[in-house]
């Protein structure tokens, strides 16, 4: 099987490569983490310039027609580098569900922002009873005149306290857990009746709850056809699922690397601690953990550009687990070996840990992904 990138893919894994080497050490990151936004306007207008928002985005919608190859080769930088900026959020979720279920002119509408840099948005797709089942909805859309009326509650709406668009899941039809039913809104996030309680979550991003109370909304908010919007949510959580694993990827190799210098310098008994062969068998553990991980990304990624269907969802849950045992693992280990130091604010092992940890928990744990793998 060819593994070999494409030379417009190297270019693009090279350019983000070097921007996170020379342009956003852990320093600046966590400044950016104390700010009062979260990130920095300043890096998502260079993105924008690098075109790295418009990467997922077919040419016809002003993009530049990349894959999930090239969100993969992406996201596992922004993993290395610890990325802050919203981009999982705005381009992968909110703009994946909008290039998947939207109509010629609502892409027209929103996309060109949100590749220009000038629109952020957020997926607001999770209840608090959901139990990672996106068909589990309390939250309605009634119809009123041409329009519709929202009612309900978002739970950890990632990047919605910066977010100018909501893309809102909703039921129009149908018992709570009912696949039909469904359907997908874009809401303007300062309408009337949209209140967000704003929080900043255990791994430094930005997060809120959103509530929404008789908010009017035109017929042209809704996404795809009415009550179909299922597979417009799940294609969206797939891809994200796709940018995060990836992201965990370039978390654990930087994980496992800084662990195997560390025990080169750190000196026990007259001597540095990665002589002893019990340590050298633990690291050669994360290291294999790591590749493995890496393996089944190569895959997902590859079965989704293929076309969305039955097999690229096994990928992608295979993957989901895979990221998430190995994630605890090269993490907790990582953490041990480096000692007390491990768990402090000023070291970056324990922020990429509680990194890996908060994606085991998105868009599904362990658990839940075995058991759509089995499903499937």
């Amino acid at each position: 099987m060819d593994f070999s990138f494409t030379e417009e893919q190297t270019l693009l894994e090279e350019s983000v490569a070097r921007y996170f080497q020379n342009d956003y050490d852990f320093e600046s990151r966590q400044q950016l983490v104390k700010s009062e936004d979260g990130f920095s306007q300043e890096n998502w207008a260079t993105f924008a310039e690098l075109g790295w928002l418009g990467v997922p985005f077919s040419e016809e919608d002003g993009g530049f027609g990349g894959g999930a190859i090239e969100c993969m080769l992406m996201a596992e930088n922004f993993g290395k580098g610890l990325l802050v900026e919203p981009y999982l959020a705005t381009v992968v979720l909110a703009g994946g569900a909008i290039k998947h279920g939207g109509n010629a002119e609502q892409k027209a509408k929103y996309l060109p922002g949100i590749i220009d840099g000038s629109t952020q948005a957020a997926l607001a797709y999770a209840e608090p009873q959901g139990r990672f089942n996106l068909a589990d909805l309390t939250t309605t859309a009634t119809t009123a005149g041409d329009g519709y009326v929202l009612n309900g509650y978002k739970a950890v709406v990632m990047n919605g306290p910066a977010a100018d668009l909501l893309v809102v899941s909703a039921r129009t039809s149908g018992e709570q857990r009912d696949a039909d039913g469904v359907s997908v809104f874009v809401v303007d996030a300062t309408a009337d009746g949209v209140t967000r309680r704003d929080y900043p979550t255990v791994d430094g991003m930005r997060a809120s709850e959103v509530t929404l109370e008789g908010v009017q909304v035109g017929a042209d908010a809704l996404l795809g056809e009415a009550g179909q919007g299922l597979g417009i949510i799940e294609r969206a959580i797939d891809d994200g699922i796709m940018a995060v694993g990836s992201e965990a990827v370039g978390c654990m190799e930087v994980l496992y690397k800084d662990t195997v210098e560390y025990c080169k310098t750190r000196e026990q008994f007259g001597q540095p601690i990665g002589k002893f062969q019990v340590l050298q068998h633990r690291m050669v553990d994360m290291f294999m953990e790591h590749e493995q991980s890496k393996s089944l990304m190569y895959m997902a990624a590859m079965r989704l550009d293929e076309g969305y269907g039955s097999e690229a969802q096994k990928a992608v849950s295979a993957f989901k687990v895979q990221v998430g045992k190995s994630g605890r693992f090269v993490g907790q280990n990582a953490v041990q070996l480096h000692g007390g130091m491990g768990m402090t604010d000023e070291l970056n092992i324990g922020h990429y840990f509680k990194r890996l940890t908060i994606i085991d928990t998105l868009f599904g744990n362990v658990d839940y992904h075995l058991k759509r793998f089995g499903r499937l």
